[in-house]
């Protein structure tokens, strides 16, 4: 097995949802790699919170890798702020070459039970954030030599999801703003992709609203490395793509994800399953 290992050093990434879970270990993984980081979220040291975890925290533990950190207050649904603080990381680091978009809400619910201002709240960070980041970023991006877009959103690969409607619509939807730009900037050399895990994630979301139990979970770096061997790619012949994690880390020679889970079990392909019911693990 042999992981990539990308030389990130003078590589700037723009990460969204970083206080804590994906987006905190997406980060760090990174940063691992020399890249610089502007550590984004809602959960400022600041903040009177029982939570772990704050964007000031991520940034710390980043400049303890030897890489520089930026951590900026955002809240995904506030136009004027996404712009701000875009065009603060570009004006501090120069350049930002990879944008990341991980921060994501979310609530299972039958649309009979979802009530209108929680719709609007996913719809708002989900895919209405995930184009107003893209939004604020494509031409810097294009005038790149090389440069990425992600987003951590599954393929689109149905078009009903009972019960559970209102999420995917939002989650589906960051795929479909990225694999759009993907084509708007063809000619310019940025890779613009999506990344999902198989299984279910131990993150704090996870825990929160029940979903399985630690038998079910694999830990975040599963999807670092996984993103990881994204970056390790060209982005110009690497850009349109929707990846499962596990489909990218079998390219790069793993057979056995067991170091990945939180027990000794097995976890089923939960998260893939949650918007493709008839998903099975290629072997």
């Amino acid at each position: 097995m042999a992981l990539a290992d990308p030389d990130l050093s003078g590589s700037t990434a723009f990460i969204t949802g970083t206080t804590r879970g994906i987006g905190k270990r997406l980060a760090l993984a990174l940063a691992d790699h020399g890249c610089n980081i502007v550590s984004t979220g809602k959960t400022t040291d600041d903040d009177d919170s029982d939570l772990e975890g704050s964007i000031e925290q991520t940034a710390r533990e980043v400049r303890d890798r030897g890489s520089e950190a930026l951590a900026l207050e955002l809240d995904l649904r506030d136009e004027a702020r996404v712009e701000a603080v875009v065009e603060e990381a570009i004006d501090h680091f120069g350049e930002v070459d990879i944008v990341i978009n991980n921060a994501s809400a979310i609530q299972l619910a039958n649309i009979a039970d979802l009530p209108a201002n929680r719709f609007d709240l996913l719809t708002e960070v989900n895919v209405r954030g995930t184009h107003l980041v893209a939004h604020a970023f494509a031409d810097h991006l294009a005038g790149l030599d090389e440069a990425w877009l992600l987003s951590n959103s599954p393929p689109v690969v149905t078009d009903r999801s009972p019960g559970k409607a209102p999420y995917a619509w939002s989650k589906l939807g960051m795929s479909f703003i990225t694999l759009s730009l993907a084509e708007e900037l063809a000619s310019d050399d940025v890779g613009c992709n999506t990344f999902w895990p198989v299984t279910t994630i131990d993150t704090r979301a996870t825990r929160y609203f029940g979903l399985g139990t630690e038998d079910d979970w694999r830990t975040p770096k599963i999807v670092s490395d996984a993103v990881l061997e994204i970056l390790s790619r060209d982005p110009s012949a690497c850009t349109g793509n929707s990846f499962y994690d596990e489909d990218l880390l079998r390219e790069a020679g793993v057979t056995d994800f067991s170091p990945y889970n939180l027990t000794d079990s097995d976890p089923a392909p939960m998260s893939a399953r949650l918007f493709d019911p008839e998903f099975e693990r290629e072997v």
